[in-house]
């Protein structure tokens, strides 16, 4: 598998990218499945939004090579 070279990596880019995901999962019509594939298909469209949306909020860094991102899980001050 080919290495990316760090100057070639855009990590704004790759953050947007799973942001746009994250919309496509919200907005992936449902199929026509009834019954135990119908909740199947619901959960993994759960799963799918929550990892793509928390990576499309990360804070991300690029430095000497290792990407590093940061995310928040802590729940909003009151």
């Amino acid at each position: 598998m080919p290495v990316m070279a760090p100057a070639e990596f855009d990590v704004e880019a790759m953050i947007e990218r799973f942001r746009a995901r994250a919309k496509a999962v919200r907005q992936r019509p449902m199929p026509p499945v009834e019954g135990p594939e119908r909740k199947r298909f619901v959960d993994q469209a759960r799963v799918d939004y929550l990892d793509y949306a928390m990576i499309g909020d990360a804070h991300a860094r690029l430095d000497d090579g290792i990407l590093t991102l940061t995310l928040d899980l802590r729940p909003p001050p009151e």
